[in-house]
């Protein structure tokens, strides 16, 4: 596929906004996406079949039900990185390009600033400031490249937190590496580290979802564990 073609897969509203909402990192029913996009389904059907023909999207089936996620981390990392550019500034500390257009996405963007999902790891305010105390406690380094330090190893075999057994190796994930966050425009975590400390943090009820979007709710429980474990004091 050359690089025009690839490009046009996200031209369209339709289509983006379907690659938008996957960045929660969830499955997500051909109807679901239709109604998010406010397209009729067989619409949405084709659009769909673009995307997974063009290696962005892939397709289960469970029963009479599609479902679609996102490809791969790498396809997850490409959208949100378009996105830095498409709903950012020009510069640092800019902003949103464009101005809600209602009370209630006006809510949502506010919601997700605070802490979201980035495709599988952390990201808004919560990422960021969990990735500042990943480095002031020594347990990510950046020097010689972004690795977990020898302490850091130590630290998430104490919380029985895990990461993939390929990580790091030829073919499989980074460790970690980082990314641009689009609202607060410094670096979160992703990699495997990051999807380990998000998954972790879902399953124990740290956070919650709010709705069927991308931000999150630090709960009371995920609040105490955040500054007992890592120093974290969220406003």
């Amino acid at each position: 596929m050359t690089l025009a073609a690839f490009a046009a897969l996200l031209a369209d509203p339709t289509r983006a906004a379907i690659c938008t909402a996957l960045l929660d990192g969830r499955a997500w029913t051909a109807g679901e996406l239709a109604r998010l996009a406010r397209v009729a389904p067989s619409t949405a059907s084709e659009h769909l079949s673009r995307l997974i023909a063009g290696g962005l999207l892939a397709e289960e089936r469970q029963g009479r039900h599609r479902y679609v996620r996102l490809a791969t981390p790498a396809v997850a990392t490409l959208i949100e990185d378009l996105t830095v550019f498409a709903e950012s500034g020009t510069s640092p500390g800019t902003g949103p390009a464009t101005a809600p257009r209602n009370l209630t996405e006006a809510t949502r963007l506010s919601a997700e600033a605070r802490a979201r999902t980035c495709y599988d790891h952390l990201a808004g305010r919560l990422g960021v400031a969990v990735s500042d105390a990943l480095f002031a406690r020594g347990l990510v380094t950046e020097e010689g490249g972004l690795a977990v330090t020898g302490h850091g190893q130590d630290w998430l075999a104490a919380q029985a937190i895990e990461l993939p057994p390929r990580a790091g190796r030829r073919g499989g994930r980074p460790v970690v590496r980082g990314c641009l966050d689009w609202t607060e425009r410094r670096t979160h975590l992703g990699g495997a580290l990051g999807a380990a400390l998000c998954r972790a943090a879902l399953d124990r009820a740290w956070v919650e979802r709010i709705g069927s979007g991308r931000a999150l709710r630090v709960t009371p429980d995920g609040g105490r564990a955040l500054r007992e474990l890592l120093g974290v004091e969220l406003p």
